[in-house]
């Protein structure tokens, strides 16, 4: 058995995934139809839409297997998420990738997989809508199209999923994904004994940029500081825009002087935007910083509180040097 590879992509993939807040839901009607469709339209016994996590392949819709999860390490899907072609597996037996997986060997007794990649608008490959079935066959390019059209639907359901929790303006998380996505992260840290702080920006004059150039320029300047946050943090880190022109991110096993390396790498990136544009304004910003302290903050919603409050005191020193 060979064990699937790590997608180059892999730190932005799962901070996708799990932004979702999908994994571990109840089943839904919107994907079980699919999968439920995809059985009839194939003949084939299993259908699964099935997400994949650090650690393991999880189902969000499973038809005709009786397991919600498996380990990564042995999943047919950590194979088809390295390419954006569907995966053919004619017969495991004949294939040295699986003849002696578990799923081959033992119950399923997987002899034909075709998965097809499930791709987030970021281009991300979270899982796969795969047709499994205990006898070896094969499908030609044509037979498999409808399994690209089924997937393309189950997207089209993930990217819903997504637009509760991504800003719709910057295509950063909004409030509810940031604070969900930043809950797993504080949950991690707290288990595995690292440190993680806050930094809660907000643009310096944000209200004359709209008031001057009007909304429209204000909705560029906007997205343009969420490309420098995104550009100058880890993609471990958590970045998100709270509403109006406030922005979060979380950085996970950092410290004080990591967050001053970063604040540094911003400004520097700020620093460049402004000396480039030619758009008659500047991108400047307040932050507060705070150590996450569990202790203190027993979830994040009292650590934006307590960051929101220094991000004001930043803002008022601002202003009082002119």
């Amino acid at each position: 058995m060979i064990k699937p590879a790590t997608p180059v992509d892999e730190a932005t993939r799962i901070g996708t995934l799990r932004a979702l807040d999908i994994l571990d839901t109840v089943p839904e009607e919107r994907f079980d139809r699919l999968t439920r469709l995809a059985k009839r339209l194939f003949g084939v016994p299993i259908a699964l839409v099935s997400l994949v996590d650090a650690n393991r392949q999880w189902f969000k819709s499973c038809d005709g297997l009786g397991a919600t999860e498996t380990p990564r390490d042995i999943s047919f899907c950590g194979h088809a998420i390295l390419s954006d072609d569907i995966l053919t597996i004619p017969d495991a037996l004949l294939d040295e990738r699986f003849r002696d997986n578990p799923l081959v060997v033992d119950d399923p007794h997987v002899r034909f997989y075709a998965g097809c990649p499930l791709k987030a608008p970021n281009g991300s490959r979270l899982g796969t809508l795969c047709l499994i079935d205990r006898e070896p066959r094969t499908f030609d390019a044509d037979e498999l199209q409808p399994l690209r059209d089924l997937a393309h639907m189950a997207e089209q359901e993930l990217a819903a999923v997504q637009l509760a929790t991504t800003d719709e303006l910057t295509q950063i998380s909004n409030r509810r994904g940031f604070a969900r996505l930043a809950e797993h992260a504080l949950s991690l840290c707290r288990r595995i004994g690292k440190p993680a702080s806050l930094l809660f920006l907000d643009m310096d004059r944000f209200k004359q940029i709209n008031d001057r150039y009007g909304h429209a320029e204000g909705d560029h300047a906007l997205r343009s500081f969420a490309r420098l946050l995104v550009k100058t943090f880890r993609d471990s880190d958590v970045v998100g825009r709270l509403g109006g022109d406030e922005f979060v991110v979380l950085l996970t096993n950092a410290s004080g002087p990591a967050c001053a390396e970063a604040l540094a790498r911003l400004q520097h990136a700020a620093d460049a935007h402004n000396l480039a544009s030619e758009r008659g304004y500047a991108l400047e910003f307040s932050v507060g910083q705070l150590p996450y302290d569990p202790a203190r903050h027993a979830s994040i919603d009292s650590l934006l509180q307590d960051a929101d409050a220094l991000m004001y005191e930043c803002k008022r020193d601002r202003r009082a040097t002119g």
